[in-house]
């Protein structure tokens, strides 16, 4: 991890996804395994095809889960000095318009120039975040 940016100055804060999310994923990840582990045993003791297509099913949950949660861990919004980086999206804080928090989807930041971005719920501190954005935008 860069501990600055030469652009938006030296790092003030990580923000990744939210320990409640990735609790969520891991038990799905859990559970699906146990299943898909259930009905293989169920499939060879009573050679069913309906078992087979059952822990088919669980198999494909267990992959896509573990796939998305591998996935989710790399988004992380980094807060520096003079602006905020969020993927792909990098802006100091005299680009920034306007942001909106919005508790059912996430915080909204929109540039002056380009298109706005959607910070999900499932960041940890997503309130502290947009208190941050919102204060640098005042000053």
């Amino acid at each position: 991890m860069k501990e600055s940016n030469p652009t938006l100055g030296k790092l003030v804060g990580v923000h990744g996804i939210a320990p409640a999310y990735l609790q969520r994923a891991v038990f799905i990840v859990i559970l699906s395994f146990l299943f898909f582990l259930a009905m293989m045993v169920g499939f060879y003791l009573y050679q069913n095809f309906v078992y087979f297509l059952l822990a088919s099913a669980f198999l494909l949950v267990y992959l896509l889960t573990s796939f998305s949660w591998v996935m989710q861990r790399r988004n992380m919004v980094k807060i520096y000095e003079n602006g905020i980086e969020y993927r792909k999206f990098i802006c100091r804080w005299e680009e920034i318009e306007a942001v909106s928090n919005y508790r059912e989807t996430g915080l909204v930041i929109k540039p002056r120039v380009g298109r706005k971005i959607m910070i999900s719920n499932s960041i940890q501190g997503i309130d502290e975040i947009a208190d941050i954005v919102g204060s640098k935008l005042t000053t």
